[in-house]
């Protein structure tokens, strides 16, 4: 019995309940230029979710198009950037975010052999524009942090007035301060500033991570 455990905790995805999330994937572009490394970021097309924001390359993992995320997060790219496949010279995976809004998010690497953003056919559809920046800035500039007050709401009121419980707090015979929303945590948030463009949120915290490891190596 403990042989055949073993042999499925090796074989087990490391985050627990994994189909309960959303599964996405994204990839972290790099491009050298002049001989200084830059992150490719994408505006996102006022068209689509989200409109405006400034994200990497991804979206859902979809297993009747992708054997695993990593495909997942090279077809979004190609598909957003208008790049061929052999320009994209995969490193590796950075990890996964699990996200405050219920998102898995499985992260990658790759370097683009481009000779600089404006050779791109991007897809307008998606995608409003490229925004590349140095890695040096990130390297030599912090993010700014704010906290957000997350909090579990048991019950929410419809345009109504009507209150839906969601979590029977009560009836459970829970303690009284889960009867009504209660604190979970203060979230860090991050934020980065480049000229006139703000990148903050998930994007942020992935460059806050690949800057880590960047600036190891």
């Amino acid at each position: 019995m403990l042989k055949k455990l073993r042999k499925k905790l090796y074989q087990s995805d490391s985050i627990i309940n994994r189909e309960k999330f959303l599964n996405t994937a994204v990839l972290i572009p790099l491009y050298l230029k002049n001989s200084e490394y830059y992150l490719l970021f994408e505006k996102r097309s006022s068209k689509i979710s989200q409109p405006g924001e400034i994200c990497f390359p991804g979206g859902k993992f979809d297993p009747a198009k992708d054997k695993n995320p990593c495909e997942t997060a090279i077809r979004e790219t190609i598909e957003e950037l208008g790049i061929c496949r052999n320009q994209i010279n995969s490193a590796g995976k950075l990890g996964t975010l699990i996200t405050r809004m219920g998102a898995a998010v499985d992260v990658f690497i790759a370097e683009l052999n481009i000779e600089s953003a404006d050779t791109l056919k991007i897809n307008k559809k998606e995608v409003e524009k490229l925004i590349s920046v140095p890695v040096k800035y990130f390297l030599e500039n912090n993010p700014l942090e704010y906290p957000l007050r997350v909090e579990v709401h048991p019950y929410y009121f419809e345009e109504s007035g009507k209150k839906i419980i969601t979590f029977p707090s009560e009836e459970l015979g829970l303690p009284g301060k889960y009867h009504n929303p209660w604190i979970v945590k203060n979230e860090r948030t991050l934020v980065y500033k480049f000229e006139n463009t703000v990148i903050w949120g998930i994007t942020a915290e992935l460059i806050f991570a690949f800057i880590k490891l960047f600036g190891e190596c």
